[in-house]
């Protein structure tokens, strides 16, 4: 009996600790809330698609909210995951200042935040984002390359995203010695709401008026605000004139191979998706902000905060490497060689 009975209690055991094994799995499931400013633009996809394939990989699960460029509704979509059991937040920010009362919530209840592409300038937020004064830098050489003399406009971001200032200070450090010397003449300088490429093309219309369309080039901060330049360039006869982009969208790397446009710096956003999947599951689960893989210390913003960031680097497409996004699968050649220039070889 006495054998019989520490028999049964080795198998009581065994069941145990594999019951106990089971609920320690199904308590590390993980749940990641994200919050998009505004899910229209072609790219963010292309981000949540590798967002949510590397969540799942690790056992995670992905939640999210459009905020549909509402401040408010961004507002309560983050209180809205966050009541769902959202364990880190990942934030794309429609305003870097209306966001913070959120941001407090999220660090009372513990809970990590990353800020995702978009600074949000705060204590205890994880930046992960694209180094966008390189980002900047590689606008302006490009642009300049082309046009090292000449009337240069300015279409600069969105005045609430810090990364619309990142940019221009980039295109600065390239291009300030040429405005001091003079070979530069900056003829219009424009914020651009949103980001919204149709208040870009107005923006640019109504620089192109007040200068009896004398312009030589333009520093337009990223691909949608380059499709509305481009549209009033060709409105009046100027298209082929040196402008430059970001973000690899299909439309601007067309343009670039039908010479409309002189770059897209191209941020491949599966990589920053991954990355933040990644980050956002390990903070989770408790890893210091300065063991994540490639932390460094980052305090570039315009309060100065010392933030921990991850900078991926990023890549100037241009007609002398237009094959890389092929190469890369990024884009179809369908769709990156429709009414491309002859000299385009990978077109070919």
């Amino acid at each position: 009996m006495k054998r019989m009975s520490l028999k049964k209690f080795g198998v009581l055991l065994v069941v145990f600790l594999t019951w106990s094994a089971l609920q320690i799995v199904v308590a590390k499931e993980l749940v990641v809330g994200v919050s998009w400013s505004n899910f229209q633009e072609e790219r963010w996809k292309r981000d949540e698609g590798a967002m949510r394939a590397a969540l799942e990989a690790r056992g995670g699960k992905y939640i999210s909210a459009d905020a549909q460029s509402s401040v408010e509704k961004q507002m309560a979509d983050i209180e809205s995951l966050m009541a769902r059991g959202a364990d880190a937040l990942i934030i794309l920010a429609q305003d870097k200042d209306a966001i913070m009362p959120a941001i407090i919530r999220a660090k009372q209840e513990g809970i990590p935040v990353v800020g995702y592409d978009r600074l949000i300038e705060a204590p205890g937020v994880f930046y992960l984002t694209f180094d966008n004064v390189e980002v900047g830098r590689m606008q302006a050489r490009a642009v300049y390359n082309q046009k090292p003399k000449g009337r240069y406009v300015f279409i600069k971001g969105s005045p609430s995203d810090p990364n619309a200032s990142l940019l221009h200070q980039g295109q600065l450090q390239v291009l300030q010695h040429a405005i001091d010397r003079g070979d530069i003449e900056v003829v219009g300088e424009q914020y651009t709401e949103g980001w919204l490429p149709e208040l870009a093309q107005k923006n640019m219309e109504q620089i192109l008026t007040a200068n009896q369309n004398k312009v030589d080039a333009i520093v337009a901060s990223n691909d949608g605000t380059a499709g509305g330049v481009v549209a009033a360039l060709t409105a009046v006869g100027l298209e082929g004139l040196p402008v430059s982009g970001q973000d690899g969208d299909f439309a601007a790397l067309n343009r670039v191979a039908r010479g409309l446009q002189s770059v897209s710096v191209w941020k491949d956003a599966r990589a920053l998706g991954r990355a933040a999947a990644n980050i956002a599951l390990d903070l989770a689960e408790g890893k210091k902000p300065k063991k994540i893989k490639g932390s460094i210390k980052w305090s570039g913003g315009p309060k100065g905060f010392t933030m921990n960031a991850v900078l991926l680097p990023p890549i100037p497409i241009t007609t002398h490497n237009i094959h890389i996004v092929l190469a890369e699968n990024w884009i179809k050649k369908a769709d990156l060689c429709k009414g491309a220039l002859p000299s385009i070889t990978a077109c070919q």
